[in-house]
Order: structure tokens, then C-alpha cells, then sequence
């Protein structure tokens, strides 16, 4: 095991090289640069008129003069040696930035991963318990519509719906003005009712996809003979798919949600703009839009090494859910 994950950690190490080097050279070749957004600011109609020697000069502060190579190296440089760099128009280190971002993303990405997974459980068991009966087809329909139906719209259903006709649930935002001066308990109700859209929207797609998943998976399983044995020694139905059908058909979900821990994570860009969640996602696109590339090089490289972590604990939590792996057989 330890020499799997060795082996794995070597891997992840020149993987993140390669992708370091293709992403820090394709948002050089973005139109427009750093200096450019200092010299026009963030509203073109108030664009700052600069000297030509003056935008040269904001161009060798920012780097922009030397060839994107040398750049990447001596980003690279700082990188092994734990340093981000700084943000190119805000002047804060990068990993101060991500430090205030990271609790709200992980936080809303966190309770939207165990809401799926729970809950693609209990579902997964029931429509295999009532596979081909009415109800059962219905519940597949409505997984077929949560799958195909796309995050963002749903977002903008569930603000127009539930933020501006009904008014029962904020509209962006993590915490309300007020939210300092509300009790402890009263601030944690105030963050959840903050949290409900964001959180149903980012687990909608996987609840389904993960039911669909596991269905197939226990369905497959509840064929093999071992499971046949199981019933002629006299369990029950309801104990053989517990105790032996979901403890086999783990095994390949737990890898898919090792897989999808980093995409909730970093696929959070849009919906956090939409719900205006003070995280990663939206970090992201600012430094996009402001050609930042301390900044963006900072959050592809913390959003891959989750990749890579996820992929390595997809492996390790193989051997909890499978004897045969942990011991060797």
C-alpha cells in the first residue's frame, strides 16, 4: 500500500508540472493582460488615459515584459517553495486570498457532497426494491429530468421562485447585514437558509446520476451467487441488500465520489457568481477577468492537487469498503 501511494504521489507530482506549464502559457496568450485592465479599470467608459512609458512600466511590474517561458519558471521557482506570489492588482499573497475563500466553498461543496451521497443511497435501495413497480418508474423519470436539467438554470429558477415571488429565501450571499448581530444559533440558521439554493442546486445533478449509479451497480450485484447463497441460508430480502448488496456496490461509488469531490469544488464558478457565495469559484472568475495570474495560477493549481487528492482517496477508501484489497487477496 504504501508503496502504491508513493508511486501514486510521483504521478500526481509531474502531473501538476505539466499542468502548471500548459495553463500559465495559454492565459499568457489570453487577449489583453494585466496592465491592460490596471491602465483601462474594471468600466471602460472610465478608462485611465496612461503614457506609453507608464504602461511599459506597469508591464515590467507586473512581468509582462520578459518571454511567458522565464515567467513560468520563476513562478515555478516560488511554487516549490510553498509561495504563490501576489496578486497583481490587489497586492495581497495568493494564498492569503484562498485562505479567505476556501471555509465557504469547501463548507457549501462539504454539505452538498454528503447530501448527495446520502440521499443517492436511500434511493438507490428503494428503487431496487421496488424495481418495475409504478412508483419506482416514476422516481427514474424525475432522476432522468434532475440529471438532464442544468445547475444554472436551476439557480435562476430557485431565485426567481423562492428569492423574489416568495420571498422565503435570500437571494446571494452567505451571511445577511444583520448577521453580527444575531445570536450564536441565530447565525447558524441565517448561513442555512443562505445555504439552501446554493446546496440543492450543486447536488441535484449528482443525487441523480449517483441513484442511477448505484441502481445499476446493486442490481448487477444482487445477481452474483454469493448473494444467492446469502438467501438460501435464510436472510431476509431487506438484510441481503443492506448487508451484502450496498457493501459490494460501494466499492465503485465511493470511487466516483472521490472523483466528483474536486469538480464540486472547482466547477463552483458559475453558481457562486449566480448566488454571489463569497468562495473559490468566484475568486476565480475575478482574477480571470482581471488577467490576475498569480491569482489564477494559485487556484488551478490548489483545484488540480484536489483532483489528484481525490483520485488517490478514491484508491485508499477502495480498501475500506473491500477486504479483498486491504488484505492483498
Amino acid at each position: 500500500m504504501l508503496r502504491h501511494v508513493a508511486r501514486r504521489l510521483a504521478i500526481g507530482a509531474l502531473t501538476l508540472l505539466l499542468i502548471s506549464f500548459v495553463v500559465y502559457g495559454l492565459i499568457r496568450a489570453m487577449p489583453g493582460d494585466a496592465a491592460d485592465y490596471a491602465r483601462a479599470g474594471p468600466d471602460e467608459e472610465r478608462s485611465i488615459q496612461v503614457s506609453r512609458e507608464r504602461y511599459e512600466e506597469m508591464q515590467r511590474a507586473f512581468g509582462l515584459d520578459r518571454h511567458w517561458t522565464l515567467a513560468y519558471l520563476e513562478w515555478a521557482g516560488k511554487f516549490v517553495r510553498g509561495d504563490l506570489g501576489a496578486s497583481l492588482h490587489r497586492h495581497v499573497p495568493v494564498s492569503e486570498m484562498i485562505a479567505e475563500r476556501v471555509a465557504a466553498t469547501l463548507l457549501l461543496s462539504g454539505v452538498s457532497i454528503g447530501i448527495a451521497f446520502g440521499v443517492s443511497i436511500l434511493l438507490g435501495l428503494y428503487s431496487v426494491k421496488r424495481d418495475g413497480r409504478p412508483d419506482e418508474r416514476a422516481l427514474s423519470a424525475l432522476l432522468y429530468l434532475g440529471y438532464s436539467f442544468p445547475s444554472y438554470v436551476a439557480a435562476i429558477m430557485g431565485v426567481l421562485v423562492f428569492g423574489v415571488t416568495l420571498k422565503v429565501l435570500p437571494l446571494s450571499g452567505m451571511r445577511s447585514p444583520d448577521h453580527e448581530e444575531l445570536s450564536a444559533a441565530g447565525r447558524l440558521w441565517d448561513i442555512a437558509r443562505h445555504m439552501v439554493l446554493p446546496v440543492f442546486c450543486y447536488s441535484l445533478g449528482y443525487i441523480a446520476y449517483y441513484t442511477r449509479f448505484l441502481r445499476a451497480s446493486l442490481i448487477s450485484t444482487m445477481g452474483s451467487d454469493f448473494v444467492r447463497a446469502a438467501r438460501a441460508k435464510g436472510l431476509s430480502d431487506n438484510a441481503v441488500l443492506v448487508r451484502h448488496g450496498l457493501r459490494n456496490s460501494l466499492v465503485p461509488l465511493v470511487t466516483l465520489l472521490g472523483l466528483s469531490l474536486p469538480a464540486l469544488v472547482g466547477g463552483s464558478v458559475i453558481l457562486e457568481q449566480i448566488f454571489a457565495w463569497p468562495g473559490m469559484g468566484r475568486l476565480f472568475f475575478e482574477g480571470i477577468y482581471t488577467r490576475d495570474y498569480p491569482l489564477i495560477m494559485g487556484l488551478t493549481m490548489m483545484f488540480s492537487v484536489l483532483i489528484l487528492a481525490g483520485s488517490l482517496l478514491a484508491d485508499l477508501l477502495y480498501a475500506v469498503v473491500d477486504p479483498r484489497i486491504r488484505y492483498g487477496t
